[in-house]
């Protein structure tokens, strides 16, 4: 039986390789690094284009991130860098890093445990790079 870890390894490393035969400076690609050029939006400017400003009787932006960190969060690993990003604009809509525990938690009965301590060990780094301040 072939282990399905050392088969994506296998096919991280190819890829890798391939890259490098491409353009050499691949070889020191951080997804992270990259992840950190996207810059977060403002609190308004999210409350503009995506909470009550066009539709007052709807949901706020920092509810609405709080939803999308829900579905990210059952979708496990694979949305690591959407994760990072999602919590970086609720901590800058507004929201408290108990409301994002909270609604990453709650996906421990929908997605299961590993993919709710995945997405809370990502969130728990991007809150500890986040400075505290007030909004």
């Amino acid at each position: 039986m072939t282990d399905a870890k050392n088969i994506f390894e296998q096919m991280m490393a190819q890829s890798l390789e391939m890259a490098k035969a491409i353009n050499p400076a691949l070889e020191n690609f951080s997804p992270k690094d990259f992840e950190a050029m996207w810059p977060t939006v403002p609190r308004d400017m999210m409350e503009l284009a995506f909470g009550k400003t066009m539709n007052p009787e709807g949901l706020d932006s920092k509810t609405r991130l709080l939803l999308t960190l829900a579905g990210l969060t059952c979708q496990g690993a694979v949305a690591e860098p959407q994760i990072r990003l999602t919590v970086r604009h609720a901590l800058e809509a507004g929201a408290t890093k108990q409301e994002i525990a909270e609604a990453i938690g709650q996906m421990a009965m929908f997605a299961g445990i590993p993919a709710m301590s995945k997405a809370a060990s990502i969130a728990q780094e991007v809150m500890a790079e986040t400075k505290d301040e007030p909004k």
